[in-house]
């Protein structure tokens, strides 16, 4: 990667950077989540988010792993 890639890729990650703690800070607000009776303690709004990008990314890869499994398996029968 050349010096130009390099500078490129720093100004990618500082405007990332400054957009997480844009968010981070505009989402300050207590919450609390309740789902099938089960209720979480008040954390702000940007911690919810931040947990459900994680199982997202957590989770996407096995489930298209999953799918292509099928889909390959239904075209060999």
């Amino acid at each position: 990667m050349g010096r130009v890639g390099r500078i490129f890729l720093g100004m990618i990650l500082v405007v990332f950077t400054l957009a997480v703690i844009a968010f981070v800070l505009e989402n300050q607000q207590s919450v609390a989540l309740s789902f099938l009776g089960w209720t979480s303690a008040e954390l702000p709004v940007a911690v919810f988010v931040g947990l459900a990008l994680i199982v997202g990314v957590l989770i996407g890869p096995f489930l298209g792993v999953l799918v292509r499994r099928r889909v390959e398996t239904s075209k060999r029968a």
